[in-house]
């Protein structure tokens, strides 16, 4: 089940299993796996703040993206590996905000990642400021 993760206040942990379609020929996940990876630990710290991506756009009128993402390939995952995708607010902004993302097995990490994501209204597509209300959620105030 995802949670805060105890040893790191503030840092939101989400399990992930390796399947066989996350890896390349020699069982290892394929770099791009990874990326999934992150998203998934982004979008269920999101939910996990009460904050689902759908309803966000439907009523809000607010979408994220990624403008940027600088990440650490440390040491492979391989298939039927248990992860932890740890996801960390470290710099909030009025329109943007950056995350610091973490990929565990049994406490070791093996990718690291900076994550900048971008708030859009979705009929102009261009930056939009967080609602306060997320920015509190996200405590970011």
């Amino acid at each position: 089940m995802p949670s805060v993760n105890e040893s790191a206040p503030g840092t939101f942990s989400f399990p992930v299993r390796v399947y066989y379609e996350d890896t390349d020929t020699a069982g290892v996940v394929y770099y791009a796996g990874y990326l999934r990876f992150l998203e998934r630990g982004r979008t269920e710290w999101l939910r996990a703040l009460g904050v689902g991506q759908f309803r966000l756009a439907q009523e809000a009128g607010i979408v994220f993206a990624v403008r940027s993402l600088n990440i650490e390939y440390l040491k492979p995952a391989r298939l039927d590996d248990v992860l932890a995708v740890l996801t960390e607010l470290t710099l909030p902004g009025r329109a943007q905000v950056t995350l610091k993302q973490r990929i565990e097995r049994d406490g070791e990490t093996l990718v690291e990642a900076s994550v900048r994501i971008a708030c859009l209204n979705t009929k102009t597509m261009k930056p939009a400021a967080l609602p306060a209300a997320l920015r509190n959620k996200m405590g970011a105030s």
